[in-house]
């Protein structure tokens, strides 16, 4: 591989006016699609293959056009104090906003008076409006939230108190300017790395050309593949940092190589070959991870992780050809001032790095005792991990959602922002489900938790029913979810029928229980196939397994300080954080695809360095030692990097992103400096060459990539200054 990836370099180089021009064109014309787009619509959430999932599909069959499957709006009044909401004035205010809201669009289904339908607390003073939309959120015309907001703007001008909820209103994903502030430190960090604002500027350059193609591919393409909005946020935020350290990777090689001798286009050339054979691996391990999401079946993740992904291979690909490009019309200026004088800096002082590794190497058993115990202990809070979703409940207290729901809460119980909707299905029984629904009502009344049950509706097929059910507990309580099983229990023991137990709160409830069920073989399926790409990579067996336990001791302690700040609130108000809950049940998946693609980055161009020298024949820990040398400071840099980019979009009000963004900086910080620096150099100290050992007949069916660029010293037209790859060893199998 390295051989071609040279050629790819050197022809990068050569043409790169037309290299530059490709990408800016790709660029332009990507703007201008998504610019010509309508603004992305909230995307559809299914979970095929749960029963939540099935009785929604069975309502949009058995009742088109209604209500039934569509999105609702809560609209929540409360009288002044000392008045009733039943007292005229406030009666004939909630009246008025009834009638604005059954013509507000076309799109209304039904609006329930609260008078007409009881709808009004037990002390007089507090009331809510249902209106139900014909469709779910996802194709609610944009201007629908607006119009609820509208009416209850007017009725608060009545003096009344006026707060609006519910799926039909949700907003918009903003992340607000803080990702901005990452990819300052980022720059910031790039210069100091390099000594050179124009090394420093082209990882950056390359990243933006990167992000905002793949970004904008989203959104010309968001309406088409029903792709949300938080689809392009983390799309920008994975292909922002890993942009940024491919390129500043093969940079970083290839002033090296130049400092070795080689003219520029050969220098290019063998950094392409040998940093970019490294940047192609490590992609393809993330490209691994978030392709395997696929195996979860949530179309919304599977959607988000196959973006992220095509982000990340665009960013490889960008990364190989668009650096050489650059590289030929920036010249010597990629050099710092002193090099370019001919100066030699910090000659005669030992990097830290190096003084890092060889501390480690002395003392490999304390240090890595000391790692893995601390890991461990900040891994405990992940034994209590819950999983959920968001709902209005988890918005900030600020927002009108979150108060519509408190004012529910306080004012109708808790259960009634969690309804559940049992569904009735007599077609096939050759009876009606009016006995079903009778018989199966009584049984659900007799089940603790259960606050109301409502009147049946029946379709006009007379073939299906829905009731609605309130419980007593909130939509992520144990007690709902336990409701919900004890519901679908009884269905089966009190009639023919099939009974489903559908909703938002069911559906969250299945989606958590799914989250949980695909974990391990998704763990399995990504670590096993990266495990056997690394096999290919190292040409060994302990150092994959010792780089896949080493993400397991980072993601775990990672999952650990989420559940510290996120479900305990730790930290929460310096982080943001307003209202501690559950983990989202797609949090840690995600995660876990992400950080190990992330993890098997540093591992990569880490340790191929050590390779590489231990294959030009120096001892197993000289060659950590020299690993460090060449690759420490470079390493720091990207994770200080990306660590800067993550946490940038901690700012973000959605609380997946800032949960996400939380977690993926705290999982660089502790994968990049606790085990890929500490922990990788400690165990391959102590287990010497054992480290490097292959089978023969495993070495014998591998493929050959050498990834340390040792094919390039024969490429006919690389000039090769003498010494400077050295003497070759024959690993050990």
């Amino acid at each position: 591989m390295a051989k071609y990836l040279y050629r790819l370099g050197r022809f990068a180089f050569r043409k790169r006016r037309v290299v530059v021009v490709f990408w800016l064109v790709l660029l332009a014309l990507t703007g201008a699609a998504a610019a010509s787009v309508s603004a992305p619509k909230a995307t559809s959430f299914s979970l095929p293959g749960t029963e939540a999932q099935q009785a929604f599909d069975l309502l949009s069959e058995r009742f088109p056009g209604s209500y039934a499957d569509g999105a609702t709006a809560r609209v929540v009044f409360k009288a002044p104090d000392g008045e009733k909401i039943t007292d005229p004035a406030n009666k004939a205010a909630v009246e008025q906003a009834v009638t604005e809201l059954k013509g507000s669009s076309p799109q209304v289904a039904r609006v329930l008076d609260p008078f007409a339908v009881r709808a009004v607390s037990a002390d007089g003073t507090a009331a809510y409006i249902q209106v139900s939309y014909k469709v779910p959120g996802f194709e609610l015309d944009s201007g629908v939230p607006d119009q609820v907001f509208e009416v209850a703007e007017q009725a608060r001008h009545d003096g009344l108190t006026v707060e609006a909820g519910g799926d039909a209103v949700r907003e918009k994903t903003h992340t607000g300017a803080s990702e901005i502030i990452g990819v300052a430190i980022a720059a910031v960090v790039l210069v100091i790395t390099f000594g050179s604002l124009v090394a420093g500027g082209l990882p950056l350059i390359t990243a933006l050309i990167g992000v905002g193609i793949g970004v904008t591919s989203i959104i010309a393409l968001a309406n088409v593949l029903d792709l949300g909005n938080t689809t392009s946020i983390l799309a920008t935020m994975l292909g922002l940092a890993v942009a940024i350290d491919y390129a500043l990777f093969i940079v970083s090689r290839y002033r090296s190589e130049l400092a070795h001798g080689h003219d520029r286009e050969h220098a290019i050339g063998r950094a392409v070959g040998t940093a970019g054979s490294a940047v192609v691996f490590a992609g393809l391990t993330v490209v691994i991870a978030l392709v395997g999401l696929t195996v979860v079946n949530v179309p919304p993740l599977t959607k988000m992780g196959l973006a992220a992904a095509a982000t990340v291979a665009l960013a490889v690909v960008i990364a190989l050809t668009m650096i050489p490009a650059l590289v030929g019309f920036a010249g010597d200026r990629l050099l710092p001032r002193k090099a370019r004088k001919g100066a030699t800096a910090g000659k005669g002082r030992t990097a830290l790095g190096v003084r890092w590794a060889r501390f480690v190497l002395r003392r490999p058993v304390a240090v890595l005792l000391f790692s893995v115990l601390g890991l461990g202990a900040i891994a405990v809070p992940a034994t209590s991990m819950e999983l959920g979703l968001p709902n209005d409940g988890s918005q900030p207290a600020s927002t009108t959602q979150r108060k519509a729901y408190d004012l529910l809460s306080d004012n109708f119980g808790a259960g009634v922002n969690g309804s559940l909707i049992v569904v009735v299905d007599a077609k096939g029984t050759g009876n009606t489900p009016e006995q079903a629904v009778t018989d199966l009502t009584a049984e659900i009344r007799k089940l603790d938790d259960v606050a109301a049950v409502r009147q049946a509706t029946l379709n006009e097929a007379d073939t299906t029913a829905i009731i609605p059910v309130v419980p007593k507990s909130g939509p992520g309580d144990t007690e709902t979810k336990d409701l919900v099983h004890a519901i679908r229990d009884a269905g089966g023991a009190v009639t023919d029928a099939s009974v489903y137990v559908t909703g938002q709160t069911a559906m969250n409830i299945d989606f958590s229980q799914r989250m949980s069920d695909v974990l391990l073989p998704y763990l399995a399926l990504v670590v096993g196939l990266a495990f056997l790409l690394l096999i290919a990579v190292f040409r060994s067996l302990l150092v994959p397994l010792k780089a896949a336990l080493g993400f397991l001791l980072s993601v775990t302690a990672t999952l650990g300080a989420v559940v510290a700040v996120f479900q305990w609130g730790w930290l929460a108000d310096l982080l943001g954080v307003q209202e501690p809950g559950p983990i989202m049940s797609m949090m840690p998946i995600f995660m876990i695809g992400v950080v190990f693609g992330l993890a098997m980055d540093y591992e990569v161009f880490l340790v191929t360095r050590m390779r590489e020298a231990y294959v030009h024949g120096e001892a197993p820990k000289q060659a950590v030692v020299t690993g460090f040398q060449h690759g420490a400071r470079v390493v720091t840099a990207a994770a200080t990097i990306m660590i800067a980019v993550f946490a940038g979009f901690i700012g973000a009000d959605d609380s997946m992103v800032k949960m996400i963004g939380f977690g993926l900086a705290f999982a660089v910080f502790l994968d990049a400096f606790v085990v890929r620096m500490t922990i990788v150099p400690a165990v391959l100290a102590l287990l010497g060459e054992r480290a490097w050992w292959l089978p023969k007949w495993l070495d014998r069916k591998l493929p050959s990539l050498d990834v340390e660029g040792e094919g390039l010293s024969s490429t006919p037209d690389a000039h090769v200054p003498e010494g400077a790859d050295g003497p070759r060893r024959s690993v050990r199998t």
